[in-house]
C-alpha cells in the first residue's frame, strides 16, 4: 500500500489524501487549500470559472494530476501528459469546504462516498449558493462548454439538464434519494433546469477495491465520519474530529474500531496549543445562558455556518430564557432539508424566520417562505419587542439590522477566531456596527489597533484537544502515524518519536 498526500500536510485544512493498492485507489478528502487560495485571493476575488481549472492549475492550487473533469480543461491547458492515477471513489469525511471544495472539479465518473447527512448539507448548500467559485457544485453541476471554435473560454450549457455525480452513502437511508436530485422550484414551473439522475447505493453494496469501515464522529456539524480502509495494511483516518459535543460517544466507538490500524492519518489542529482551554459546548451553553438571562432588550448570537449543534443550544437557551430564536432564511432552508432526509426535526413553534426585505426571492427562498408561512417574523415585529427574541445574525446579516433598529442589546460571538489580517478587518467592522446599535459584546473586543481580541467559553473548537490527541494516539497505538490538518507537524515527532512518519505535499508512505 502506497499513502501521499497531495495537499494538506502542514496547513489546517486542504485535505489532499490518496491510498494506492495494486490497481486501486482512493482519496482522503479532497478540499480547498484556504491558506494557499489566500495567497491570491479573497472574498471578492476569485478563480475565474470562464477558464475551467485554468486559474486552479496555475497557481498550484490544486495536484498537477490527469483527474479533472473534462469540461473543465481550456484548450490552452494540457493536464493530460500528467499521470492519471486510479481513483475509485473519494471519501469525504465532513461537509466543510476545507474538505470537499475541490471535488466538483474531479472527473465526473469518481463516485462520492459520504454520509447522508453530509450529502444532504452539501446539496443543500449548492442549492443556496451563489456560483463564486467551483467548489460549490456538489452533487450536481452545470456542464461547461467552449464559448467559440479558440475554447478559451468556457461557458455553462444552459439548455442542457445539470449532470450529478454518482453517490455513495455510509448509511442506509431512503429519504435522501428525493432531496438530492431535486431543483427548488421544478414543480411549479417547466423553465427550472432539472437535474440528471444518478445512482445512489451504500457502501455494503459497492466494490470500492478496498474495504471501507465509516464511523460517526463528533464535530462541529452534523454527518462526520471518520473511516479505516482495509488491505494489506489497515489505515483509520479521523477527519476533523473531537470529543466534546453532544456525539463524543461516537467518537469513542471509532477510537476504539481503529484499535488494530497499522497506519493512523489523523488532524492536529491544536497540537501547538500549550494553554488551550477545552471549552465544551455544555460550557457554550452555560456560559451563554447566564449572560442571556440578564439580558435588556435584543440577543443576537453569532455563531459559524451550518453549525446545528450551536443552533439547537441557542434555541434551548431562548425557551428557558422566555425568548423565541429567529433563524436566517438560509439557516431554515437547510434546517428544512436536515428534517426531509435525517428526521433532525428542529423548526417548531419556538422557532422563527427573519424576513428580510429584498426586491425579488431565489426560488430556494420562496419555496422555504412558502413552506414556513406562519413561522415568519418581519424586523418591524422584532423592533416592536426586541427583548422577545434571540436573533442568529452573523458580520454579513449586519445591513438588515438597520431595518430591525435595535437599541441597545447583548451580542455574543460564538465562532471560531480570525484566522488572517483580512478577517481581522472585518472584526473592526462587525465592531463599528455594534457599536453603532449600543450593543454590549461578548465574545471579543477589539484593541488600539483594530485586531480582535477574544475572550473564552463562548465558543468551542471543532477539534480535539492536544492533551485529547494525545490520549487517542496512546489508545490505538499504531505503527505508523501521518500528521495532517495541522501547521505544525513536527509536534507529533516530539511527542510520538519515530512512528511519526513527516510527509510534505507530494510526498508518499509505502508499506
Amino acid at each position: 500500500m502506497k499513502i501521499t498526500i497531495y495537499d494538506g500536510a502542514n496547513t489546517i485544512g486542504g485535505n489532499k489524501i490518496y491510498i494506492k493498492e495494486g490497481d486501486n485507489g482512493l482519496f482522503l478528502d479532497f478540499g480547498m487549500n484556504f491558506a494557499n487560495y489566500s495567497k491570491y485571493y479573497e472574498e471578492y476575488l476569485n478563480e475565474r470559472s470562464a477558464r475551467g481549472i485554468y486559474d486552479l492549475w496555475h497557481l498550484n492550487l490544486i495536484p498537477k494530476l490527469n483527474i479533472y473533469r473534462s469540461d473543465l480543461i481550456p484548450k490552452d491547458l494540457d493536464i493530460y501528459r500528467y499521470p492519471k492515477i486510479p481513483i475509485n471513489a473519494v471519501l469525504i469525511s465532513h461537509a466543510h469546504l476545507d474538505h470537499v471544495g475541490n471535488i466538483a472539479i474531479l472527473n465526473e465518473e469518481i463516485p462520492m462516498v459520504g454520509s447522508s447527512i453530509t450529502m444532504t448539507i452539501l446539496k443543500a448548500l449548492r442549492d443556496t449558493s451563489t456560483g463564486k467559485h467551483l467548489g460549490m457544485d456538489l452533487p450536481y453541476y452545470s456542464i461547461k462548454k467552449p464559448k467559440d471554435e479558440s475554447g478559451h473560454v468556457l461557458e455553462s450549457d444552459r439548455k442542457s439538464p445539470y449532470c450529478s455525480r454518482k453517490i455513495i452513502l455510509t448509511d442506509d437511508n431512503k429519504n435522501i434519494e428525493e432531496f438530492i436530485f431535486y431543483r427548488p422550484g421544478q414543480n411549479s414551473s417547466n423553465k427550472v433546469k432539472k437535474i440528471n439522475q444518478n445512482e445512489v447505493k451504500t457502501l455494503y453494496e459497492e466494490d470500492l477495491g478496498l474495504e471501507i469501515k465509516a464511523f460517526e464522529v463528533d464535530h462541529s456539524i452534523y454527518g462526520a465520519v471518520g473511516y479505516i480502509v482495509e488491505g494489506d495494511v489497515s489505515v483509520a483516518y479521523t477527519g476533523d474530529f473531537r470529543e466534546h459535543g453532544k456525539n463524543k460517544n461516537k467518537t469513542r466507538k471509532f477510537i476504539k474500531e481503529a484499535k488494530n490500524a497499522s497506519v493512523l492519518i489523523t488532524e492536529g489542529t491544536r497540537v501547538n496549543r500549550d494553554n488551550d482551554v477545552n471549552v465544551s459546548e455544555e460550557d457554550v451553553y452555560n456560559n451563554s445562558l447566564k449572560i442571556i438571562e440578564d439580558a435588556k432588550g435584543l440577543v443576537i448570537a453569532d455563531f459559524s455556518p451550518r453549525n446545528f449543534e450551536r443552533l439547537e443550544i441557542f434555541k434551548e437557551i431562548a425557551k428557558k430564557t422566555g425568548r423565541e430564536l429567529v433563524i436566517t432564511t438560509k439557516d431554515a432552508y437547510f434546517l428544512w432539508a436536515l428534517k426531509e432526509v435525517a428526521n433532525i426535526d428542529i423548526i417548531d413553534d419556538d422557532v422563527k424566520i427573519y424576513e428580510n426585505l429584498k426586491a425579488t426571492q431565489q426560488k430556494w427562498e420562496k419555496e422555504i417562505l412558502d413552506l414556513y408561512c406562519n413561522y415568519i417574523i418581519s424586523p418591524f415585529e422584532i423592533r416592536e419587542n426586541c427583548e422577545n427574541y434571540i436573533l442568529c445574525f452573523s458580520f454579513y446579516d449586519m445591513p438588515h439590522l438597520l431595518d430591525v433598529n435595535p437599541d441597545g442589546g447583548i451580542y455574543i460571538y460564538s465562532s471560531s477566531e480570525a484566522f488572517g489580517e483580512e478577517q481581522e478587518f472585518s472584526f473592526l467592522r462587525l465592531w463599528n456596527w455594534l457599536k453603532h446599535f449600543n450593543f454590549e459584546i461578548y465574545g471579543f473586543k477589539v484593541d488600539e489597533n483594530g485586531k480582535p481580541i477574544f475572550e473564552k467559553g463562548l465558543h468551542t473548537s471543532g477539534h480535539i484537544s492536544k492533551e485529547g490527541l494525545r490520549e487517542v494516539i496512546e489508545k490505538i497505538d499504531p505503527d505508523y502515524i501521518i500528521p495532517v490538518h495541522t501547521e505544525n507537524p513536527e509536534l507529533f515527532r516530539w511527542a510520538f518519536g519515530e512512528s511519526v512518519v513527516l510527509l510534505n505535499n507530494g510526498e508518499s508512505l509505502e508499506i
